[in-house]
């Protein structure tokens, strides 16, 4: 009975909650700059946690950028749950997973050791300038093979990799420009004039290039799509009048959907993109702030209005909690040996960069 009355207990703090955060203030942290996909994610969610977290604390999202993200990573896993208690969440990309993925020397970080409770899918979508765009025959990206791009980066073994090994597949002389501290300063560079191509995770895309196609001064290339049931690339549900790399890819000369190359593309798609957002308490957390955690995302979830608000904000994917952002973290933290081994050596030979 004493067993059962401490269950109950426990249970009902806070309104069913695990844990108490009344008069608390929460800082998620993020490892970008304020102007990238990340930070928009973290903003928009930020006040629905903070109504849906037992006790509603303020909830504060703190940038942290640096070293493509691996600079917050490492600093979030020397903290633990007995120091914080609940009140320091952190938000990875897969700019966080991929120097993780391909064994970084600069990552002291370990997914092992964190607690997820919430992961986000999304998209990403390459655009041009007007008169490049002009260039393309329909899908067919050939005609773009006399320019010289410009492109801003976080760096070569971060999500880049994927628009990176993209455009080199269709034949693209894309040069990047590495040290950017986020998506955000590259889309400032596109509209400086800086660069003359990027990419846009979707909720970045949403919110600060939409503006841009529709005054003209940029032309969506690609998105890179999504996956269905059965593993395949389809048209990724936010864009779906766009086409996708896999369609451009087979619509240009000298593009191959199949052997090493593709293969190793779509594995790090798919490290980085279905799972490409996620939350994450520290070290040690108990299991009841886990299940606070996991429970008042369900509940932002669950809102009669979230799928309106958060369609023209994240665009329209996959968010989980519980099994589902456990299953979404082992995807994205994991890719076959072939994979991998494929991009460390291109790394090298693209780019110098040695992770040995």
């Amino acid at each position: 009975m004493a067993a059962a009355a401490a269950t109950f207990a426990t249970g009902a703090t806070a309104g069913g909650h695990g844990i108490d955060l009344t008069g608390k203030t929460v800082e998620w942290v993020i490892p970008f700059s304020e102007t990238g996909g990340s930070a928009k994610w973290a903003n928009f969610y930020a006040p629905l946690l903070s109504e849906a977290l037992p006790g509603q604390p303020t909830v504060v999202v703190k940038f942290m950028p640096g070293a493509g993200s691996t600079k917050g990573a490492n600093w979030f896993q020397e903290q633990t749950y007995e120091d914080t208690q609940g009140t320091l969440i952190f938000g990875s990309s897969g700019s966080t997973q991929f120097p993780y993925l391909l064994g970084d020397p600069r990552v002291r970080y370990e997914y092992n050791d964190w607690n997820v409770v919430l992961a986000s899918g999304t998209g990403g979508v390459a655009y041009l300038p007007p008169d490049l765009a002009a260039k393309m025959d329909g899908l067919d990206a050939s005609g773009l093979r006399d320019t010289d791009f410009i492109y801003g980066s976080q760096g070569a073994t971060r999500l880049d990799l994927v628009p990176l090994l993209a455009w080199e597949m269709l034949g693209l002389n894309v040069e990047p420009v590495f040290g950017i501290k986020g998506r955000g300063d590259g889309r400032l560079m596109f509209e400086r004039g800086e660069a003359n191509i990027d990419y846009q995770t979707s909720s970045s895309y949403l919110k600060g290039v939409t503006p841009l196609v529709e005054d003209g001064s940029a032309v969506p290339m690609m998105s890179w799509g999504a996956l269905d049931a059965d593993g395949n690339i389809v048209r990724d549900p936010t864009f779906p009048d766009m086409p996708t790399f896999k369609e451009v890819c087979e619509a240009t000369d000298g593009c191959e959907t199949s052997g090493d190359q593709w293969e190793a593309w779509k594995a790090f798609f798919v490290a980085g993109f279905p799972a490409q957002k996620m939350v994450f308490l520290p070290a040690g957390a108990s299991n009841d702030a886990i299940v606070s955690y996991t429970k008042a995302f369900e509940e932002v979830k669950a809102r009669a209005d979230f799928a309106e608000i958060s369609a023209k904000r994240l665009g329209k994917y996959p968010q989980m909690t519980g099994d589902e952002a456990a299953a979404a973290l082992a995807s994205a933290t994991q890719v076959p040996d072939s994979a991998k081994a494929f991009v460390v050596n291109w790394l090298q030979e693209r780019y110098g960069v040695s992770l040995n």
